[in-house]
């Protein structure tokens, strides 16, 4: 069983926002010896609560210059037809997150493209084409004052 004191909480707060700080930092950071600190870590590494660690990367530097979130209507509600919309989508790139939500729709996703010409081909060319969507509606980001995606 995991502690899941104020200590943890600090611990993944900050592996949360810089996955690349320093075990003796970090132990700084919550009042941890390091050791100690290195244990708890590693308790959390193999209990799964950490499920691993990434670069976050910078859209304008890669040429994305536009995001929009969509959510997609299917005309089909079997679980064929989901399984064949999830396999089309996880072959887009553009699409970098994509759930299964409730309401009126079934999907929602983030997609990312180099710019609003970009995003219309992958509406069209990409989700206009999947037999099983009903329904498309785009919401374009204009700001992410707050984004903790790691």
């Amino acid at each position: 069983m995991i502690k899941n004191d104020q200590i943890t909480q600090k611990i993944l707060r900050h592996l949360s926002r810089d996955g690349r700080i320093s075990n003796l930092e970090l132990a700084e950071r919550v009042g941890l010896s390091p050791s100690a600190c290195l244990r708890r870590v590693q308790e959390l590494e193999r209990a799964g609560v950490i499920s691993g660690y990434r670069a976050v990367l910078n859209p304008q530097a890669m040429g994305v210059g536009f995001t929009a979130y969509v959510t997609v209507g299917l005309s089909i509600h079997t679980k064929e037809a989901q399984e064949s919309f999830e396999r089309s989508i996880a072959l887009a790139p553009e699409v970098r997150e994509c759930h299964n939500i409730t309401g009126e729709r079934e999907y929602l996703l983030r997609v990312e493209a180099a710019d609003l010409a970009d995003y219309k081909r992958f509406h069209t060319d990409v989700l206009g084409t999947l037999p099983q969507v009903a329904a498309i509606t785009s919401f374009v980001v204009m700001g992410s004052p707050k984004d903790e995606r790691a």
